[in-house]
């Protein structure tokens, strides 16, 4: 199933293909608001796995 991404998630998108920081979330902090805005804002970037070390890493 696919997703339409929320108004906030675009503006998110937006804010990091402007070049604006992180901090430009302009919702409060722990709201579904924020949390889509932040996706949005990293959608672009790899996952990071974080249960172990990058090969060359530790």
């Amino acid at each position: 199933m696919t997703s339409i991404p929320s108004q906030q998630w675009n503006e998110g998108d937006a804010a990091r293909r402007a070049g604006e920081p992180d901090t430009a979330n302009p919702y409060e902090a722990g709201s579904q608001e924020s949390a889509d805005w932040l996706d949005g804002f990293t959608s672009g970037e790899p996952e990071q796995n974080v249960d172990r070390p990058e090969r060359g890493e530790g």
